[in-house]
């Protein structure tokens, strides 16, 4: 009989505390076995160094598990062709083909754009009064706008990606493997068509540059510029919209938390969104297994080649080893190196555009909204991948 703890621990999490466990597993030498959902049992990696390892160290292979029944939350098996389950070179062939246009440099090139955008937003959320649901107004509506300007996807049809979107990342316990699997070819034709259209109309946007790297350059296949379009997709806003929410509750359910930052004003903003990255947990599971390619020590134990681990960031973004009072929100932590973006060759490439939403966002509330406050009790999503406000309903 396996000793493997049944994963998600306990009952379904909600809301923005993690679950006790991962304090306790953080206590305890070498890596906790847990038994997934779907595909059997994994190492998980809850401590900062041993998580920050198994992201950096190329013996802990993505490549390795996808495309077969890996440990994992979600019903559908990776797919190898995703730059999210390729190992270096092929990885770092597709990433450096978007690499450029998601540079600090480049992204920050933007801010004028973005800060319209969040101001207009703000216009129509103020305009038609409290309380207003500022999970529908503005947290998913910019990163959205932001990723389809970038990617050039009408607005018209942005409200069915949005959806589609959602859909693929469900776990499995309110929709169907159907549903599922039929929301990403969706999604996937879609882009197909975009890519097909960029053809046609040759544009400056990312997905005409990228077409032009595909047909021109031979740098990758037809099924890998879908696939990567996808990722950007997803990526570029379903994260940072989920986030958007979830940091705005943690600042407003305690009103003197909104009161300090306020009264510290924009410039504090920055500090405060990397400790909000920091201590606010994203996911629901853990996701993304590594296989062991040969046996390699992490923590003083070695987990044998051919073994899956699983890196939970939001416990090891509480290490209390690193971040000192790690369970504690603290706004102007300073130093503040959280992993909360991952590690190593697959370290967030959107980071710095997420950053920069996240920046305008809180800069534009502490400045235009110092009294804003929560106007209702919060409902949370439970089946999907990432932790998110079903709304959030405010006043001010």
């Amino acid at each position: 009989m396996s000793d493997a703890q049944a994963y998600p621990f306990g009952p379904v999490e909600e809301g923005l505390v993690p679950h006790p466990e991962y304090a306790r597993l953080r206590a305890e030498p070498g890596l906790a076995r847990i038994r997934m959902p779907y595909g059997g049992e994994a190492w998980l990696a809850t401590r900062y160094d041993d998580a920050r390892q198994v992201l950096a160290d190329p013996r802990f292979s993505r490549a390795a598990a996808a495309g077969r029944d890996s440990p994992r939350a979600r019903p559908l098996i990776d797919e190898p062709e995703s730059m999210l389950s390729m190992d270096p070179p092929e990885h770092t062939r597709l990433r450096r083909l978007v690499a450029k246009a998601f540079t600090a440099r480049r992204v920050e090139l933007l801010r004028p754009w973005v800060v319209q955008v969040v101001d207009e937003l703000l216009d129509a959320m103020t305009d038609a009064g409290p309380p207003a649901d500022f999970v529908e107004l503005v947290a998913w509506p910019t990163p959205m706008i932001v990723i389809s300007e970038l990617l050039g996807v009408p607005a018209d049809d942005r409200a069915d990606l949005r959806r589609w979107t959602e859909r693929t990342l469900a776990l499995g316990a309110g929709t169907s493997v159907e549903q599922i699997t039929d929301a990403r070819i969706r999604l996937m034709d879609y882009l197909a068509g975009l890519a097909a259209e960029r053809r046609r109309h040759p544009s400056d946007d990312l997905v005409g540059a990228l077409v032009v790297a595909r047909d021109e350059g031979d740098a990758l296949s037809e099924d890998e510029l879908v696939r990567l379009l996808l990722t950007l997709l997803v990526a570029g806003h379903e994260t940072t919209a989920n986030q958007i929410g979830n940091f705005a509750y943690l600042l407003l359910s305690e009103a003197e938390r909104w009161s300090r930052l306020v009264e510290a004003g924009p410039s504090a903003v920055p500090a405060a969104v990397e400790e909000l990255l920091r201590y606010t947990p994203m996911a629901l599971s853990v996701d993304f297994a590594r296989v062991a390619t040969e046996d390699v020590e992490v923590g003083g134990q070695v987990v044998p080649a051919g073994d899956a681990v699983l890196v939970q960031l939001h416990s090891a973004d509480r290490d209390t080893a690193v971040f000192p009072d790690g369970g504690e929100l603290d706004l102007t932590r300073d130093p503040n190196p959280h992993i909360a973006f991952g590690h190593g060759a697959h370290h967030c490439l959107g980071a710095p555009l997420a950053r920069l939403e996240l920046h305008v966002i809180f800069e534009a509330l502490v400045r235009r909204l110092p009294g804003l406050r929560l106007a209702r009790e919060v409902e949370w999503v439970s089946d999907r991948l990432l932790r998110g406000a079903r709304g959030l309903n405010v006043a001010w």
